[in-house]
């Protein structure tokens, strides 16, 4: 395969490799809280990943675009020979875990320097709502081989096992920083139900995703949330401080381990 610059790297000199080409302009929502997103951010069910994996025939490489601090990249890695993990934050990708078999590369949704027909899954994880949809198809499937597949999937609100936790987050979200959530959001909290999607789709499976948090867990992952941060930036603090001192009151020891559930909303198809 080659890189951007027409350099020809093996697979095996291709794995675990920074690659950093020169990036066009994008909206940077999350590079100033790459390091929460890093360490506070939900993992994503093995389930699913063998059943993307299951899509396709051939697994020798597969694109993970859009992937922020590598999460579905490095569970992509147990089931295909090389995996490219593209972002174009150079602060997500330094932040990003680190796998032999993940190549990360700074680079567009939209120019991802893969060659043509060179990919066998592209994958986006959490991310469709903050990309040009139009853009990103195309160079999907430009980059897929016939008989490729592509998946994109996100979760919306958490779900907490307690009614009263669950309201006090659910305040939060929907009143303090309800007007600092960007309107991508919307296609996210719709199941990406309502978007274009020009491939074959297939029906995809019901998943949840599940974490057994603490509380200064969930608290560090409001505080990546892109409202949090906007609020943030429009009245100065740590919003996030007043909702975790109300959950404090009826969450029990600190090491206490609470359920905190995502619906996973999954679409995918084929070239």
């Amino acid at each position: 395969m080659a890189d951007v610059r027409g350099e020809v790297l093996s697979p095996a000199s291709h794995r675990g490799r920074l690659h950093i080409p020169a990036v066009s302009e994008f909206r940077d929502l999350f590079s100033r809280r790459a390091g929460l997103y890093s360490k506070y951010r939900p993992r994503y069910p093995l389930p699913l990943f063998e059943w993307v994996a299951g899509l396709v025939e051939r697994h020798r490489l597969a694109w993970d675009c859009a992937t922020g601090n590598g999460q579905a990249a490095t569970g992509l890695a147990a089931h295909f020979d090389n995996v490219i993990a593209t972002d174009a934050s150079e602060k997500q990708i330094a932040a990003a875990v680190q796998h032999p078999g993940v190549s990360y590369r700074i680079a567009t949704a939209y120019d991802s320097g893969i060659d043509d027909r060179a990919v066998d899954l592209v994958t986006v994880a959490q991310a469709l709502h903050w990309l040009n949809a139009e853009m990103f198809y195309s160079e999907a499937k430009r980059v897929l081989h016939a008989g490729g597949a592509i998946a994109i999937w996100g979760y919306g609100d958490p779900l907490l096992d307690s009614e009263r936790l669950d309201t006090i987050v659910r305040d939060y979200n929907r009143g303090t920083i309800e007007n600092y959530w960007m309107p991508e959001r919307a296609m996210l909290l719709d199941g990406y139900g309502n978007i274009p999607f020009p491939f074959r789709e297939v029906p995809a499976p019901t998943m949840t995703l599940e974490c057994s948090w603490t509380l200064d867990q969930l608290a560090g992952y409001m505080r990546t949330w892109s409202a949090t941060a906007n609020y943030a930036a429009a009245h100065g603090g740590d919003p996030v401080a007043a909702v975790e001192a109300a959950l404090g009151e009826h969450w029990g020891p600190p090491d206490t381990r609470r359920l905190v559930r995502w619906p996973l909303h999954i679409r995918a198809g084929y070239v």
